[in-house]
């Protein structure tokens, strides 16, 4: 029996950017790669030392930093998987995250942007940290300092710095090792967790960095956090250019936008917000961004569907992206040569040769011509995921007979071989960059006192698309609408907060044969007009 493909491993990915003298830049500090390579190596012997082998987990609580890659490569180096946690996620989020996956070991930043991580981990249920076995505090400073909760006393503390300075471990990875689980959003209050072997991950990297013509003189700057897909697909496709990658832990318009010129970045993505900031940066200069080549976008924010007009006006050539956590980020992309009436449009063509997208009518269950709208259906050997980590049931829905992802997105195909995505088959809201399931804030929402229902709605906003809850109370209690902000405030990301919190006697509903189904539609009008009052 032979072995597996050893050139689709992580490592093999990471030496060959080493080899083309790739850089890691982190707050204007340059490393080179086959530097970050020697660290990830010892990394990877201080978390075997930690009892970490192939198959565990190892959760990865930290902003863009450099140790968030070496961390990664560490985890993936001993055939280990590796679960991005989200900075921004709270107790709920957290609990559910370290319960699920069974993590081992959790890497964080105590003291990055004063978030209160130790409070966090305070505020678990001790049942969610049962398989956790240590934790390794990462600093930049000896004054970074904090008391271990009470939940986690327990549990090996272990400083970065000592993984770091460990015995160098073989590479024990192969191309079909388990390597990574993204959370995503579903139907149900609990996330998904999307789970991908090394190699369609080293493949789609590759896939990326010819599709853009990344090389060693490109310059990247990755603006999305590492935690989702989408920054993530970005960082492993610079590495597999061989030229330089450029990140910073918090993100701030005016550093990048000096970051841009002084480094003459090439390459970039980022959502609607970051450019329109990136501008504003810039105000009074005809082209402000001449070295970017290639400035990939995400529509988040309904409020600014003119962003890629005015970017042109001012030399900025953005153009659409489409991907999901399943068939992983940048799986499509617009030409930046193609027509400014198409860029918008996000979808495009597939940077895989091997990809192929069609589409289905959902009531019907036939296969559509081109130009007629349905849902997208995506056959992705090299980035698709292998399955939903210990949810088999989620996992045969999501996937047809024959290997093709079903999307549960709206959209076309068009006869020169690209594809249009229009929107989400249901209703999965987009807050603060990321797919975040309706049901998920519901839950929590009723969670507190004197809450008898609630449903959520997305509503545009001058700020991008927010959260709106409707509420039904329970029989003769009386609900502040701040005590129920209070209340998902400290259990779920910021950005899933409802913005309003509107209190109602009934959910408007639509009768049909299989009974009454509550019509979103109408919240979202009911919304829009209390909203304005």
């Amino acid at each position: 029996m032979s072995e597996p493909d050893q050139g689709l491993s992580l490592a093999s990915l990471l030496s060959a950017a080493a080899r083309r003298g790739a850089v890691l830049v982190d707050r204007g500090k340059s490393t080179l790669l086959s530097e970050v390579e020697s660290r990830v190596a010892r990394v990877a012997g201080g978390l075997a030392g930690l009892g970490i082998r192939p198959g565990d987990r190892v959760a990865i609580w930290l902003p863009n930093v450099s140790a968030w890659l070496e961390t990664f490569f560490a985890i993936s180096r001993l055939g280990a998987i590796a679960v991005p946690v989200n900075t921004r996620f709270r107790i709920t989020e957290v609990e559910n995250v370290l319960r699920r996956t069974g993590a081992r070991v959790l890497v964080y930043w105590p003291g990055f942007k004063h978030i209160d991580f130790a409070g966090i981990l305070a505020g678990c249920d001790a049942a969610s940290l049962t398989s956790l076995e240590a934790i390794v505090v990462y600093s930049e400073s000896d004054a970074e300092t904090e008391a271990q909760p009470q939940q986690t006393q327990s549990k090996r503390l272990v400083e970065y710095g000592s993984l770091s300075s460990a015995a160098a471990t073989p590479d024990a990875g192969t191309s079909t090792s388990d390597c990574v689980m993204f959370t995503t959003s579903g139907t149900t209050k609990e996330p998904k967790l999307v789970l991908h072997v090394q190699r369609t991950l080293v493949q789609h990297a590759c896939n990326v960095a010819n599709a853009w013509r990344l090389d060693p003189t490109s310059s990247v700057l990755l603006v999305p956090p590492m935690c989702g897909v989408y920054g993530f697909c970005t960082a492993l496709a610079a590495l597999a250019g061989g030229g330089a990658l450029r990140m910073r832990p918090v993100w701030d318009a005016n550093v990048a936008a000096d970051e841009i010129t002084e480094a003459q970045c090439t390459h970039m993505t980022g959502t609607d917000d970051v450019y329109a900031q990136l501008l504003d940066a810039r105000p009074g200069v005809a082209v402000p961004f001449p070295s970017l080549r290639v400035a990939g976008f995400a529509a988040f924010n309904p409020a600014l569907t003119g962003i890629v007009q005015r970017a042109e006006a001012h030399g900025l050539h953005l153009s659409g992206l489409y991907g999901t956590s399943e068939v992983l980020a940048l799986f499509s992309l617009r030409s930046a040569q193609a027509d400014a009436s198409q860029r918008p449009l996000a979808g495009g063509f597939s940077v895989s040769a091997a990809a192929k997208v069609r589409t289905r009518d959902p009531e019907e269950d036939r296969l559509l011509p081109h130009g007629e709208a349905g849902a997208l259906e995506i056959w992705a050997p090299e980035s698709r995921m292998v399955r939903y980590f210990g949810n088999e049931e989620a996992t045969g829905a999501a996937l047809t007979s024959d290997g093709w992802y079903r999307t549960g997105d709206l959209g076309y195909t068009t006869d020169d071989g690209a594809f249009v995505y229009m929107s989400r088959l249901g209703d999965t809201l987009r807050l603060g960059g990321f797919l975040v399931s309706p049901a998920e804030i519901e839950a929590v929402v009723k969670e507190s006192a004197g809450v008898g229902s609630c449903q959520v709605v997305g509503v545009a906003r001058p700020g991008g698309l927010r959260a709106i809850a409707f509420v039904i109370p329970e029989p003769g209690k009386s609900i502040a609408e701040e005590e129920l902000a209070s209340h998902v405030r400290q259990r779920l990301a910021s950005f899933k907060v409802p913005e309003r919190f509107f209190f109602v006697d009934a959910f408007p509903v639509t009768e049909s044969a299989n009974g009454s189904k509550i019509t979103k539609n109408k919240l979202r009008q009911l919304a829009e007009t209390l909203l304005h009052l």
